[in-house]
Formats: C-alpha cells, sequence, structure tokens
C-alpha cells in the first residue's frame, strides 16, 4: 500500500464511478488528516490526463450544442441543477489532478487542494440528492468538456493552471450563482437555493486559494500579478471575465480593485 498522496489521489483521479470517486475522495481526506500519506517531492508531471475518470454518461458536446432551458419547466429546472452538478464533478477532478501532478510544490500546496476535492464532492453529492428528488439523475442531460479541456491545456505549467482555471473559469461560478439563485427563488426551490448558497461561500476559498499560489509563483518567477493573468487569458484565447461581476466574492477571494475596474468596465 502506497503512502504517496501523489498516488492515491491519482488513483482517484481515474475512478469513474461517482459514487466511488467521491467515497475515495472522502477516504483520501480523512487519510491525509491523520498522516497516512505524505508528499513525494518530485518534477511536476506535464502530461495531460485526456481522460479522467468519469461515467459514460452524461455525453459531452460542444459548448454551443446545449440548448438553454427555461427554468418553469420540469425539464429546464432539473437541467439547470445538471449543469451545477456537472461542474462541480469535474472540480474533483481538477483537485484531485493538483495532488497528482504538481509534486514540486510543498505540503500546504497538496492539503489546500485536497480540502477542494472533498469539499467539491460534498457538493456534487448534495446536487445530484436535489436532482434525485427532482426525478432525475447525473448523466440524463448532455454537458460541455470546457473545465478539463482547460486543464488538459495548463497541464504543463501551474502558472497558468492557477491563473485559468480557478481565477478565471471557477471564479465565473462566483458572478453566475447570484442570477442562478434569483431563478430558484423564482419558482420557490428553497432546497437548491440552500445548497447553492453552501458552495458559493466553499468557493469563494477555492478561488483563493487558486489566487494564492497564482501570485506565489508570479512573485517566484518575479511576474507582476495583474499583467500576467491578463497576458495569461489573452495567451490562452479564454473569454475574459465580463460584467455582471460578483465583486464582494472577487474580493474576499483575492482579485485587486484594479482587477475588479478592469472586469466592470467590460462589456
Amino acid at each position: 500500500m502506497t503512502d504517496s498522496i501523489h498516488e492515491v489521489a491519482f488513483a482517484a483521479l481515474m475512478l469513474a464511478s461517482p459514487e466511488q470517486k467521491c467515497a475515495a475522495v472522502a477516504h483520501l481526506h480523512q487519510c491525509w488528516e491523520e498522516g497516512a500519506y505524505r508528499v513525494h517531492p518530485a518534477e511536476n508531471d506535464a502530461e495531460p490526463i485526456e481522460n479522467p475518470g468519469r461515467p459514460p454518461r452524461p455525453e459531452l458536446v460542444p459548448p454551443q450544442a446545449l440548448q438553454p432551458r427555461r427554468v418553469t419547466s420540469a425539464e429546464g429546472h432539473a437541467a439547470l441543477i445538471h449543469a451545477i452538478a456537472h461542474i462541480e464533478f469535474n472540480a474533483i477532478n481538477l483537485a484531485l489532478d493538483c495532488v497528482h501532478r504538481f509534486r514540486a510544490f510543498p505540503h500546504a500546496f497538496h492539503s489546500g487542494w485536497i480540502k477542494v476535492a472533498a469539499d467539491e464532492a460534498l457538493h456534487f453529492g448534495m446536487l445530484r440528492t436535489r436532482l434525485h428528488s427532482l426525478g432525475f439523475d447525473y448523466g440524463d442531460f448532455p454537458a460541455h468538456n470546457g473545465l478539463w479541456d482547460m486543464a488538459c491545456r495548463t497541464a504543463h505549467d501551474p502558472l497558468a493552471r492557477m491563473a485559468l482555471v480557478p481565477r478565471v473559469l471557477e471564479a465565473r461560478g462566483l458572478d453566475a450563482t447570484p442570477a442562478i439563485i434569483a431563478k430558484l427563488r423564482g419558482i420557490g426551490d428553497r432546497e437548491s437555493i440552500a445548497v447553492l448558497e453552501r458552495i458559493l461561500a466553499d468557493e469563494v476559498s477555492h478561488v483563493a486559494l487558486g489566487d494564492h499560489w497564482f501570485k506565489l509563483i508570479c512573485s517566484e518567477r518575479k511576474l507582476d500579478p495583474e499583467a500576467t493573468y491578463i497576458a495569461l487569458i489573452d495567451l490562452f484565447a479564454v473569454a475574459r471575465p465580463h460584467p455582471p461581476i460578483n465583486e464582494a466574492a472577487r474580493r474576499a477571494a483575492g482579485f485587486s480593485a484594479d482587477e475588479l475596474a478592469w472586469m466592470s468596465s467590460r462589456r
């Protein structure tokens, strides 16, 4: 039995069953807290994992192929919860990939992303429970693979990973969640609102974790964080953040006043 947190994280990453993956993450987190696993410092693994563990459904399609649905319909309501559940499932894999991949980083880095993986597994479970209550399950609607595509594109560089996954793609959730909560409030779905409020609070800390390591890597490489952030967004041709911006959540996650002004000015 290995004591390498990297190997254990990789094993959990490659599990296809959502139930098995979430159970493995909970066990990994508990064992890490008890000191059963440790960091084995080594060079970072730059090879992307094209196909992490995931179930055969949902069908993955291009983002533009996803049709908008009205939340006032039963299917539209469930499709909205499903879309968020899919993000959380991918976020489990993203956190595990950080632990597996970036082996040159210290104990605190791995401890942070292990906690994120455990949080994301909990979020996924809560959302899947909501789907069940609506008569659906994870996999019943198509989804896109944008988050994992970016994980593959940034596998070679932790600076790009921290900038473009937590600080761009995951930070979009900070902006989008209040509007989603408003939609759910309009149909009286208090149970899902409670779940999303919990997720929003946790996601601020997750984005803040990425922000911390992004700025630390910038410091080590003698780079200006704000200029580097914009340069990476442009280099990877990622859509720039734009209004509406959840300024309070982004500020709590580490975004500067200048960054928020730059985002708020874009239309």
